[in-house]
């Protein structure tokens, strides 16, 4: 079974942009690809440009020249369903804010990198938490005695 997510970036106005990712959406998946290998802003958005993705990977675009496809991906590069398989682009949803991207449906995770550059992350609807206090088993809504 496949672990939905959806993937987004705030914007300076403080809107959310983001497409839908089919596989691997926990954090120890995707969260920890998005941390280690998209922490710039353009990557992200490059990222996102591509629409909706089946897999998530380190890499946003196959090496020129190489054979990738849906069927026959190059190891460690995203697969796109615009691009890879020639579907139509799902340009993806736009939310005024990162708590409208909270409470609306992002599959069972939803990712935003915000203007600060912190990955944050919501678990099947639950606050947004950042992805490193997640992946390191940080409770933070636990008070310290």
């Amino acid at each position: 079974m496949a672990t939905r997510s959806r993937i987004g970036i705030q914007k300076e106005d403080g809107s959310v942009a983001s497409v839908y990712c089919h596989w691997d959406g926990y954090p120890d998946h995707n969260g920890k690809i998005l941390i280690s290998n998209y922490t710039e802003r353009e990557r992200v958005e490059e990222l996102i440009a591509l629409g909706s993705i089946s897999s998530l990977r380190k890499d946003i675009a196959p090496a020129p020249g190489s054979d990738h496809s849906f069927e026959k991906p190059q190891e460690d590069v995203t697969i796109a369903y615009h691009r890879d398989r020639g579907e139509d682009l799902d340009a993806g949803r736009i939310d005024a804010s990162l708590e409208e991207f909270e409470k609306k449906d992002n599959e069972e995770y939803g990712y935003v990198l915000t203007k600060d550059n912190v990955w944050l992350v919501s678990e099947h609807g639950r606050e947004l938490k950042s992805v490193e206090d997640v992946l390191n088993g940080v409770d933070v809504d636990e008070e310290e005695v």
